[in-house]
């Protein structure tokens, strides 16, 4: 299983690129999954619903299933944020995990920039930017770039930079995350 990240301001379109991106990965044969920061607080479970219900009693974990799909909440109540690791581990083994945000973790990710969010970019200051994707060249020195609509250049980029989930954990450790 492979890692690679998209990082980028707010605003920058990370979330609209995924889904450009996930089809032309699935097109060449690659099974995909993704994991998402949630800066806000979020909840995808609906008040007055059985699971919702069930949370509110003080259950740690639901897990609601169908004929289509499951889906596992995990209450933290009051207990650390999840690393990146314990959430990697948590997926069952595809080709490639797309991770959207975790911007100050240290994985490989693709920089998601967009000029009209009048926002820095990150790569100066993350020595894990592998590359940018931008409406504007970045400066001299900048990792590779690629236009944000160029889709199979930022794909071909992203297979290129994707580490393997053991040296990203490796790499996490060396930085005490």
């Amino acid at each position: 299983m492979k890692i690679i990240g998209l990082a980028g301001w707010s605003g920058a379109g990370k979330t609209t690129l995924l889904a450009k991106l996930i089809p032309v990965l699935n097109a060449r044969g690659l099974s995909v999954s993704t994991i998402k920061h949630a800066h806000h607080a979020f909840d995808v479970d609906v008040p007055g619903k059985d699971s919702w219900v069930h949370r509110e009693a003080g259950a740690q974990e639901v897990l609601v299933a169908s004929a289509n799909r499951f889906a596992l909440m995990h209450e933290l109540r009051g207990a650390a944020e999840w690393t990146l690791p314990q959430l990697l581990a948590k997926l069952t083994v595809v080709d490639l995990v797309l991770v959207e945000g975790f911007k100050r973790s240290a994985h490989p990710k693709i920089e998601v920039h967009r000029t009209a969010n009048g926002k820095p970019f990150l790569w100066p200051d993350d020595p894990d930017i592998a590359g940018v994707a931008s409406d504007v060249a970045p400066a001299d020195g900048a990792p590779p770039h690629v236009g944000l609509d160029d889709i199979e250049s930022i794909v071909d980029m992203m297979l290129g930079a994707a580490l393997s989930i053991e040296a990203v954990q490796a790499l996490l450790s060396a930085r005490g995350e």
